[in-house]
């Protein structure tokens, strides 16, 4: 009881938990409780979530989708734990690999990918191959 009063500590509960079996993955929804804390990074959650469900590989849990209730101390997310990478690399989308370190972020801004495009319209056969290089 005085551990949970203590200033740092957190406590996870999950509700909605699903085994998915066709993705080979563990769903949830996590309910945190952190009084006396601003927030629980997600570094933190992922390794208390490590040791809660035996999971052997830490890169494949996955925690998203945070909301914060007014006035703080609580704070729920969804959390998806895969059996193995290459299931999480089957299923999960790009941008959230790219948040774990998975994936590298494609570079160049919004007008530079759109002249590309509009310049590879014009081209047809085998010289839109080497323009795409």
């Amino acid at each position: 009881m005085a551990d949970s009063k203590k200033s740092g500590a957190f406590h996870i509960r999950t509700r909605k938990f699903m085994a998915n079996k066709l993705l080979s993955r563990k769903q949830m929804i996590l309910d945190v409780s952190h009084f006396g804390r601003a927030s629980v990074p997600r570094e933190e959650l992922k390794e208390k979530l490590v040791k809660m469900f035996k999971v052997k590989d830490a890169n494949c849990v996955v925690i998203f989708g945070y909301k914060m209730a007014f006035g703080g101390g609580k704070t729920s997310a969804f959390c998806l734990i895969y059996d193995n990478l290459t299931a999480l690399k089957r299923c999960e989308p790009k941008y959230r690999m790219v948040r774990q370190g998975l994936a590298t972020a494609t570079e160049g801004s919004a007008k530079q990918k759109k002249e590309k495009k509009r310049r590879l319209q014009k081209l047809r056969g085998a010289k839109m191959m080497k323009g795409k290089q």
